[in-house]
C-alpha cells in the first residue's frame, strides 16, 4: 500500500481509472468511422469553421478546404495523433452517441468508491487528459455506475492545460486549481507524463492494471495496480498552510 498526503489529486484517465482498451477498440473507432458524416451533417454549425480553422493553424497549412481538413483528422485519426483539433470533433461525435446511447464511459470497478473516499475526507479531484474537457465530462457522466461527474471539480485538457509531456502544463494546471502549497498528486499509466509532472515538483504515482500488456510497472515511478491500493489523505492543517515541500511518500 502507497501512502500520500495532499489535498488535490490529478487524474489521468485512459489506462488509468479507466480502460485503454475502451478508447482504443470502443471510441476511436466509432469516431473514425463518424468523421465524414459529422462533417456533412454540421455544414451551417458555427463549430466546423472554427474546426477548419484549428485543423488549418495545427497542420501549419492555411490552405486546406473541407476536404483537406477532413483528410488530415482521418490520418491524425489513423496515427492516433494528440492533436488538439482531432480530440474536440471526437469529443462532439461521442457526445451524440452518449446522448443516443451507443456509447458508455469506463471506469474501473474501485473508482466511484475511491473518489467518494476522497471527496468525503475534503480533497479536490480534477482530471487532465488529452481527450477534450467535454469529452471527459460526457465519460464520467455515461459510466455503469451511474452519473459520475459529481466526483470531480474540474477537467483539463489539451487546450485548456497543454500537451501531458510538457511540465509548463502541469504548473499552468497549478495555478488554475490553487490551493495549498503542497503540490498536487497526479496518478497515470504513463512514464513520460509523470516525469512532465515531476519536473513541475508534482508528486507522481503510477497506476498499472494487472492485465496490463506493458506490465504492472511504470519505469521510473512508484506504481499501484488500482486506485484503492494507494491510501491518499488530506494535508495535515498545518502543512497545507505553511509546508512548500513535497508530501512524504510511505510504503507498508
Amino acid at each position: 500500500m502507497t501512502n500520500l498526503r495532499a489535498d488535490a489529486v490529478v487524474l489521468d484517465i485512459e489506462g488509468t481509472i479507466g480502460s485503454l482498451t475502451h478508447v482504443r477498440d470502443v471510441l476511436f473507432p466509432y469516431a473514425r468511422r463518424r468523421l465524414a458524416d459529422w462533417f456533412g451533417r454540421h455544414r451551417d454549425d458555427p463549430r466546423l469553421e472554427a474546426l477548419l480553422h484549428a485543423v488549418r493553424e495545427e497542420a501549419g497549412r492555411p490552405e486546406l478546404d473541407e476536404t483537406g481538413a477532413l483528410a488530415v483528422l482521418v490520418a491524425w485519426s489513423d496515427a492516433d495523433v494528440k492533436a488538439a483539433p482531432l480530440k474536440t470533433v471526437q469529443g462532439w461525435i461521442w457526445a451524440e452517441g452518449y446522448a443516443e446511447g451507443d456509447l458508455h464511459g469506463h471506469v474501473y470497478s474501485e473508482v466511484p468508491s475511491v473518489l467518494r473516499r476522497w471527496r468525503a475526507d475534503g480533497m479536490r479531484v480534477f482530471t487532465y487528459s488529452s481527450g477534450s474537457a467535454k469529452a471527459q465530462l460526457d465519460w464520467f457522466g455515461h459510466t455503469a455506475y451511474g452519473d459520475l461527474t459529481g466526483l470531480l471539480d474540474d477537467r483539463f485538457d489539451l487546450e485548456n492545460a497543454g500537451p501531458k509531456n510538457d511540465p509548463g502544463s502541469y504548473r499552468r494546471i497549478g495555478l488554475m486549481i490553487g490551493g495549498s502549497a503542497v503540490p498536487p498528486v497526479f496518478l497515470s499509466d504513463t512514464a513520460y507524463e509523470l516525469d512532465a509532472a515531476a519536473a513541475a515538483g508534482w508528486t507522481g504515482v503510477g497506476v498499472r492494471r494487472d492485465d496490463d500488456p506493458r506490465g504492472t510497472e511504470v519505469p521510473g515511478h512508484v506504481t499501484v495496480t488500482a486506485l484503492d491500493r494507494l491510501h491518499l489523505g488530506p494535508a495535515p492543517a498545518a502543512t497545507r498552510a505553511h509546508d512548500q515541500t513535497v508530501g512524504e511518500v510511505f510504503f507498508s
